[in-house]
């Protein structure tokens, strides 16, 4: 080993130490810069309502997670913990069991998945959380959540659903799983033929409860956890919670911290709406909403999926661009639909009640209720696909003369009030104001430019007419009547080619036709 004079250790220790500060400023060890490198998503700046700020003001970084789990809950695009968040994470991080109850859009898939993925270690082979969903939809939702919040934790999540190949299941369970996704068919048919092995899974999650334990799944469940150790924890999550989830509790639940924050059902941001019209005339409002509201996003809900095919068919036909999704679809073409919806790949969509289910699509602003629902469950989750994590919302109710008497015991056990359309629908209460603000903006440059091509089309006339003043007046009176006649059928050609227009895309107009038959009005 070599051998230094102390004078050459001492001259070259002020260089080494500042070796050693840069390096560790460059990996920034404990620091506080971490955040800077982050690759996060655009700030959503749309105003929110109290149900998703009234919060005890708690960073996700006060609630002592990994690192490499904040480094992935940012670059998702989340900010700070929402009220379900902040009560349920902590709790959720010790272990213990769960009943949370809160409306929908606030929150609730982070309020389970990020505590399931910080309880995860990496460096066992097994499957450690379930996350049980009622569908397939909703599955392919949260397993991509789960993935985007994991994606630095070395993690791998499986998803599988009932109507794909049991082969592929197979294959990506000869590796290592961490944390499975599924509907809860499949899951008891993996477990059952050995290829799922949730002897060691210590956490089972149930989203959309009530739904998982109506009398269609209870049976399903109740079998499915005899697979799983004694000392698991059970979370619950839903809007709803009937009478059978306080059975299953009562049976299976240890000691479960209950939280409640649905001081009311409906979300705030959400605006009701019901308009009175023949079931004859159900297309032609749907077509004068079309025209006149200013759509991000619609989803419209038919109670059965034959009127979905052929609401959707006459949706096409009036020249709007529209997709379709229900429970008798091939299930490579529902993911289809739901992922090129998710895109933004159009603007409508026609759907059974297969998508009230925790789906959540941030562009979606207006809800149609074309059929309106039978019970109030079914209605408060159809309407909670707008105004997503209190951002604004509207739902419009299309209801005959035999929909009254479902319109009022709605009323009465939501605990809500269904407003009659009024003449005039304020954008304030379903449009964002950097979307007001841009269709504004819009609007006056196109007034801009209609004002524009006036004064060149009034410039070209008066020069025509002075270049024909210049030149000989002696003209044969029969031209002239030609003239003027083709001159006439031109104009007249131009403007009915200009009224039977037809733009295929929804933009906001200057009014709407009343759905209840009546004046019409002008819109704000």
């Amino acid at each position: 080993m070599p051998k230094f004079p102390l004078t050459y250790i001492f001259r070259k220790i002020p260089t080494m130490s500042a070796d050693l500060t840069s390096k560790m400023g460059s990996v920034n060890l404990g620091g506080s810069d971490w955040k800077s490198s982050l690759k996060v998503p655009l700030k959503d700046t749309r105003p929110q309502t109290m149900d998703v700020t009234n919060t005890k003001g708690l960073e996700f970084e006060d609630l002592y997670l990994r690192r490499e789990l904040l480094m992935g809950i940012f670059e998702h695009g989340f900010e700070k913990p929402s009220p379900i968040q902040e009560e349920a994470i902590p709790v959720a991080l010790t272990g213990r069991d769960i009943l949370a109850r809160a409306k929908n859009g606030t929150g609730k898939t982070g309020a389970y998945v990020i505590p399931s993925l910080e309880k995860v270690d990496a460096d066992q082979e097994y499957i450690q959380a379930l996350l049980l969903v009622p569908t397939r939809e909703l599955a392919l939702q949260t397993a991509q959540v789960c993935k985007s919040l994991s994606k630095h934790l070395n993690l791998n999540v499986m998803v599988t659903t009932g109507g794909t190949t049991l082969k592929d299941d197979i294959i990506r369970l000869e590796e290592t799983v961490h944390v499975v996704v599924g509907t809860p068919g499949r899951i008891l048919d993996l477990a059952k033929k050995g290829l799922a092995k949730f002897d060691q899974c210590s956490t089972f999650i149930m989203d959309e409860a009530d739904k998982l334990l109506s009398p269609e799944f209870t049976p399903v469940i109740e079998e499915l956890l005899a697979f799983f150790p004694k000392n698991r924890q059970i979370m619950l999550f839903s809007a709803t919670f009937p009478v059978t989830v306080k059975d299953f509790m009562d049976k299976y639940l240890r000691n479960p911290y209950e939280i409640n924050l649905m001081d009311e059902l409906t979300l705030c941001g959400v605006t009701q709406y019901y308009a009175f019209v023949e079931e004859k005339q159900k297309v032609h409002c749907l077509n004068t909403l079309f025209s006149k509201l200013q759509i991000n996003q619609s989803i419209i809900f038919c109670n059965s999926t034959n009127r979905v095919e052929l609401l959707a068919k006459k949706i096409t036909e009036l020249g709007y661009s529209c997709f379709y999704s229900h429970a008798k679809m091939i299930q490579n073409h529902r993911n289809r639909v739901f992922h090129d919806f998710r895109e933004g790949g159009c603007r409508n969509l026609v759907c059974s009640d297969l998508l009230t289910r925790g789906i959540d699509i941030q562009a979606v602003n207006v809800v149609i209720n074309f059929d309106f629902p039978k019970n109030a469950e079914t209605y408060l989750h159809r309407i909670g696909r707008s105004g997503r994590f209190g951002h604004l919302g509207l739902a419009i109710n299309l209801i005959n003369w035999e929909d009254r008497f479902n319109l009022y015991k709605i009323e009465q056990e939501l605990g809500t009030e269904i407003k009659a359309i009024p003449p005039v629908i304020d954008k304030s209460l379903y449009v964002a104001p950097s979307a007001m603000s841009l269709s504004a903006g819009q609007e006056k440059q196109s007034r801009q430019q209609q004002l524009q091509q006036q004064r060149n089309m009034l410039d070209n006339r008066h020069s025509g007419r002075q270049q024909q003043q210049s030149q000989t007046y002696q003209r044969q009176p029969h031209n002239q009547q030609q003239n003027y006649t083709a001159s006439a059928n031109h104009r007249g050609q131009s403007s009915r080619g200009r009224t039977n227009a037809r733009s295929p895309s929804n933009q906001p107009s200057n009014g709407y036709n009343r759905p209840d038959g009546g004046a019409r009005v002008r819109a704000q």
